[in-house]
């Protein structure tokens, strides 16, 4: 059995649309519903290490970025950020990693069929990734982690006040239900249009830009299936939105089969090469995968993803939804959401547009280039969002 590292898989970073179907001009309850949940995500530690929801979801971003932990080591090295998961052997020694990456450390159960072949008797991996947004999701988006592992936001909150703040005293079932009202607020959404979106009115459509920049980027996110009868530029139409299509840009569009077989419209799983190259340097382990046909291959990675959810390896994973596959959070309001992807291995847009242009440049075998004017394009238009 010969180790494989796996490459890169489909051409975009797939999200599918979903969206709360019963949610109320307020949010949720009445006023007095709303408060409590302000209190319980802002201030309510449940017995525990002291976090709080808001103290990896901030208001600003939904998440954490290195700058921000950084000020806020600088304010208050005992900030409970970096306790427990947020130190660097997660028994609150040493806060390196969180200073420069912000990302927090993961435990994730080995699924049936996987397996480390360096410690064949572990049966959960310790992961580094970093804090997922609040920003439109759960408000617009119920798939729920980098690895949709959590089936609705009630899972979720349980999950982390019991993993992650270390509670003492369990939520009832009342308190969460106030949170989960609180992040239907409107703090929680990007923009006026997804919050009357929520509210049963039209979906946003995208902004047609206004300078010259905006306008050619949105070429990228359009609808449309690549041209070659202008080729290669005309690859570049709808590039981006075979996988950020929909009103959140976050699912995949009927033209994404046409690169990747089989790849079906609203996917929600795709790899973009980031656990692949493997930009912060993150330790990876050699994770054994039993194939549908009982043989067995092994993926040298920092992060398998989704096939740790799945337990689905390489061999049986023709559409690359499971090998070192997350789900990318919704495109709306991205340009308030950084850092990027799953390792917080992208810290600007512009990091994010750069490595996409050197995956296109991979998967194409060097037909699709991204100009520095594109990259630039794709940026400008991104922003507006």
């Amino acid at each position: 059995m010969k180790p494989v590292r796996v490459m890169f898989g489909a051409v975009g970073a797939l999200f599918g649309v979903a969206m709360f179907a019963s949610v109320s001009a307020q949010g949720g309850g009445g006023v007095g519903d709303r408060q409590d949940g302000k209190h319980l995500f802002e201030r309510e530690t449940f017995g525990g290490n002291g976090r709080t929801c808001a103290t990896c979801h901030t208001s600003e971003t939904g998440t954490v970025s290195p700058e921000e932990a950084r000020r806020r080591f600088e304010a208050n090295p005992r900030d409970p950020l970096f306790l427990h998961d947020g130190s660097d052997d997660g028994n609150g020694h040493g806060v390196s990693r969180m200073l420069k990456d912000a990302t927090i450390l993961v435990e994730i159960p080995l699924p049936d069929g996987v397996s480390l072949a360096d410690d064949p008797e572990a049966r959960s991996v310790v992961l580094r990734r970093g804090i997922a947004s609040t920003i439109n999701t759960p408000a617009l988006d119920p798939m729920l982690m980098f690895d949709g592992r959590q089936p609705n936001l009630r899972s979720q909150a349980t999950g982390a006040i019991h993993d992650h703040a270390q509670a003492l005293v369990a939520p009832t079932g009342k308190e969460l239900t106030r949170l989960e009202e609180f992040q239907l607020t409107d703090r929680f959404f990007s923009s006026p249009a997804l919050r009357r979106w929520a509210q049963g009115g039209p979906a946003p459509a995208l902004p047609e830009g206004t300078t010259a920049s905006e306008t050619r980027g949105r070429r990228f996110f359009e609808d449309l299936p690549p041209n070659p009868a202008n080729f290669p530029e005309g690859l570049k139409d709808g590039l981006c939105s075979a996988c950020h299509s929909g009103p959140l840009l976050n699912e995949a569009n009927a033209f994404l089969q046409l690169v990747v077989p089989g790849a079906l419209s609203g996917t929600r799983f795709q790899t973009v090469g980031v656990s692949e190259v493997n930009a912060l340097g993150n330790p990876a382990r050699p994770f054994v995968f039993t194939n549908a046909d009982g043989t067995k291959t092994t993926v040298v990675t920092p992060d398998p993803g989704r096939a740790l959810i799945t337990g689905i390896g390489p061999k049986d994973d023709p559409t690359f939804e499971n090998v070192n596959a997350f789900k990318i959070s919704p495109l709306r309001g991205v340009r308030n959401t950084a850092p990027y992807f799953h390792d917080n291995s992208a810290r600007t847009l512009e990091d994010v547009v750069r490595h996409y242009a050197n995956f296109f440049a991979f998967v194409s075998n060097g037909v699709i280039i991204l100009s520095e004017q594109d990259q630039a394009d794709i940026v400008a238009y991104m922003k507006l969002l």
